[in-house]
């Protein structure tokens, strides 16, 4: 309870001008954090600039050449920004398809926009040269090369199945070295991996159990675990987080399993620049919570209560983005048209900032550089 009154006294504080930032906050480059409008008359990206003192300012709407569904896509990495911040993917899911922008400072350019080789593409994740769509409505995977010249090009052979039909799949992503990837299934309640080959070719299906129900989001810790959240069903107050160690194999043991949230309907997952704090939104609850993670994969809420940071009443926050030096962390409220901003302190503590509101309802997919 008193870190809930402090974190939001703070906050208020600092939001009303009572309390200034740190003086090291404005000196950071301004970050980018983009959307994308998941609209089925033409899916677009909206970018943003943040600037700590004012907030996220708009700063243009691109097309992606392909159309979005207008619904929500339960789901998690729609927008993805790559490491070096050169490339966004953009998922199209109403036209089953994948776009690839250019990123430069003040912009981006549309390169290309290519089929999904599946139906209904929600997540997307990037390895070096290599790309991986997750096609819920088909529940399957399918390879790309990305290109010098900022094409991508269907690998031959990679297009995978997941465990079964219908499994209600959320995420795709690389493991930290590129030579796996985990799939999130929220009907079946199991987590499917895969081998890769250096030439981007999966192997067999590997079906793993997951640890709580309903797993749906999850990032990797600074030692190569798999920190995933699990929405049990959206009931309350009974959301929780679990940890994974990925074997040679590509197979997942189970580290730490179904630690409490305290919070409702836990979906998303980003981790702090030094990959020691997992933070997760509560769509049910409004808020975030954030855990300390350790090198045998223990979690730790970080406070009593669950609660590290608040998004609004009823903003219902999913989508989550980290600013590339660390010290921004965004959430994305689809349900208000809002985007919410935090300064993240030591890693582990977020203290509210001016944000983005009145923007389009049912925007999907988060990322930030």
């Amino acid at each position: 309870m008193i870190n809930k009154m402090l974190t939001r006294c703070l906050s208020a504080m600092i939001l009303l001008g009572s309390v200034s930032l740190p003086a090291w906050a404005g000196h950071f480059s301004p970050s980018k954090v983009f959307t994308m409008t998941n609209s089925p008359e033409g899916n677009e990206v909206l970018m943003f600039t943040h600037h700590p003192y004012q907030g996220l300012i708009p700063d243009g709407s691109y097309d992606t050449g392909g159309n979005g569904t207008g619904s929500g896509l339960g789901n998690q990495g729609a927008v993805v920004i790559s490491k070096n911040g050169h490339w966004l993917f953009v998922v199209n899911a109403g036209s089953n398809s994948l776009s690839l922008f250019k990123v430069s400072d003040h912009s981006i350019t549309l390169l290309t926009t290519v089929d999904s080789a599946g139906e209904r593409p929600v997540s997307v994740t990037q390895h070096k040269n290599k790309v991986f769509v997750l096609n819920a409505g088909s529940d399957s995977i399918a390879g790309f090369k990305l290109m010098h010249d900022g094409s991508l090009e269907l690998i031959e052979n990679s297009v995978r199945s997941l465990s079964g039909s219908g499994v209600g799949a959320a995420q795709i992503s690389f493991t930290p070295w590129g030579d796996g990837l985990l799939v999130t299934e929220k009907a079946t309640n199991l987590i499917t991996s895969f081998a890769v080959s250096d030439e981007g070719i999966p192997g067999e299906a590997i079906v793993n159990e997951s640890a709580g129900t309903t797993p749906f989001g999850f990032a990797f810790d600074r030692y190569g675990h798999a920190i995933v959240s699990e929405a049990n069903g959206g009931a309350a107050d009974a959301s929780s987080l679990s940890s994974y160690r990925v074997n040679d194999n590509g197979s997942l043991s189970v580290l730490a399993s179904a630690v409490p949230t305290t919070e409702t309907t836990a979906c998303w997952v980003v981790m702090s620049a030094n990959g020691r704090t997992a933070f997760t939104t509560n769509a049910g609850s409004s808020s975030i919570s954030a855990f300390k993670v350790k090198r045998n994969g223990t979690l730790k809420l970080t406070t009593e209560d669950g609660v590290a940071g608040f998004t609004g009443e009823g903003s219902a926050p999913i989508d989550m983005a980290l600013s590339d030096n660390g010290k921004f962390l965004y959430t994305l409220s689809a349900a208000d048209g809002s985007i919410a901003a935090f300064l993240v302190l030591g890693n582990r503590y977020l203290v509210a900032l001016p944000g983005a509101t009145g923007l389009a309802t049912g925007l999907n997919g988060l990322a930030a550089f």
